[in-house]
């Protein structure tokens, strides 16, 4: 059975920053309204030490990789994570880290609720969940000239944070510039399959809370079922259906593990037409019932 995402949100972030200060100090910085990692990635060694993947989050995360490699499982799909690649995870983002190198250098900064929080590009507006993008040497020059002036801006001791609100605007619309050149970019080189799938995918990651047959995802892509179905499983290995239930119960898992909900409200929350269905639904493909899931995966 798939362990249930851990919310790794600010405070569990503050937490582990604070008890290993003297650890991470020199590459880590976290307060109330953002944290940054630069270069060093000890303090995710620090998290799986203490807390068992997959996690969701629920703010916005941008960053960098120089060097090395990390492989996670981000959103259902498994990605290689490179040096000279951008990367972004929004709020709902379910992230499994499968392997590091030892090598990783990575520079980033996470937004949190207090965060001031720019005008930013449509690209960070909910549309896109994630996204992993090849950008040229002179872009990530940039991108590390922001960074290592919001590191610096950071340690003042007069923290200016609308400054640093406007240059995490810079930031992003840096991202969206190098995300929109990389999305036309596959439009001219992708099969044409996979740039359904691609799609598919984002819209399953989106909708998936509300809409749990394949035929809405079919009209939004103008396809009829039998099609979509048959490009899913051709480009995937894995029915569109199962790629439906994978996402669903992932955030009915998120929902009894990190909420009191009462499994009826969860059940009409992600539009299933009553809780005798929903439960059926769920113990089908778990094999327990909410309730019994809820309690084994608190430990009680």
């Amino acid at each position: 059975m798939d362990r249930q995402p851990e919310l790794m949100n600010y405070s569990r972030m503050k937490g582990v920053y604070d008890a290993h200060l003297g650890e991470i100090l020199k590459h880590a910085f976290i307060n109330n309204e953002l944290g940054m990692l630069y270069g060093n990635p000890s303090i995710f060694r620090l998290v799986l030490q203490q807390h068992k993947p997959p996690f969701t989050i629920n703010d916005l995360r941008l960053g960098i990789i120089t060097q090395g490699r990390a492989h996670v499982r981000l959103n259902l799909v498994e990605k290689v994570m490179e040096p000279g690649m951008f990367l972004f995870a929004g709020p709902g983002a379910i992230i499994h880290p499968l392997s590091f190198s030892d090598d990783l250098e990575i520079y980033g900064i996470g937004l949190f609720d207090d965060f001031p929080m720019p005008q930013m590009p449509s690209t960070f507006n909910g549309q896109v969940r994630d996204f992993q993008v090849k950008a040229d040497a002179d872009d990530i020059d940039t991108a590390r000239h922001i960074i290592d002036t919001i590191w610096h801006m950071v340690h003042q001791a007069d923290y200016n944070r609308q400054a640093v609100s406007c240059l995490v605007a810079a930031m992003m619309y840096l991202y969206d510039g190098v995300y929109r050149q990389h999305i036309d970019q596959l439009k001219v080189s992708q099969s044409r399959e996979q740039t359904i799938f691609d799609r598919f995918i984002q819209l399953v990651n989106l909708h998936c809370s509300e809409q749990h047959q394949i035929g809405y995802y079919a009209d939004r892509l103008c396809l009829t079922e039998r099609y979509l179905s048959t490009i899913i499983r051709q480009t995937s290995g894995v029915t569109a259906k199962e790629w439906i239930d994978r996402a669903l119960i992932t955030r009915i898992k998120v929902e009894l593990m990190h909420s009191n909900k009462p499994v009826a409200q969860i059940a009409e929350e992600l539009h299933f037409p009553n809780p005798s269905f929903f439960s059926k639904y769920f113990k089908r493909i778990i094999g327990l019932t909410p309730g019994d899931y809820r309690i084994s995966s608190k430990g009680f």
